[in-house]
């Protein structure tokens, strides 16, 4: 592995924040502020954290950055499902979106564990 751009689950991620963007364009213009913002910020959080830890030195310091792209995952799923209640997003768009994060976040748990592993 050369970068944190050959990391599967940073790749999928990525994906992730393309489909939050496609989707939140469609929510009403009163949830620019709110909720559209706070979805794209913690989308956008998973690989950013992703990618910074994997420039750190140590485990440790990687861990930590990991456990900050889980958080902003579950936050992010929160939010999916707020967006949904609303009816902001339909229950196809919902279902995609949310296994596409439960993948992510299966992938992201592993990893952490294989990285304490090494410690």
């Amino acid at each position: 592995m050369n970068t944190f751009r050959d990391l599967l689950i940073w790749q999928k991620s990525m994906t992730l924040v393309t489909e939050i963007y496609q989707f939140t364009n469609s929510f009403p213009k009163e949830e620019i502020y709110s909720l559209t913002s706070q979805i794209r910020r913690s989308s956008i959080s998973i690989p950013s954290n992703i990618a910074e830890g994997y420039g750190r030195d140590g485990n440790n310091d990687y861990l930590r950055f990991l456990n900050i792209s889980i958080s902003s995952l579950f936050e992010m799923q929160t939010q999916l499902e707020i967006s949904f209640n609303l009816k902001y997003i339909n229950e196809i768009q919902f279902n995609k979106i949310n296994g596409d994060s439960r993948e992510i976040e299966r992938m992201l748990s592993a990893f952490i564990r294989k990285i304490k592993q090494r410690n």
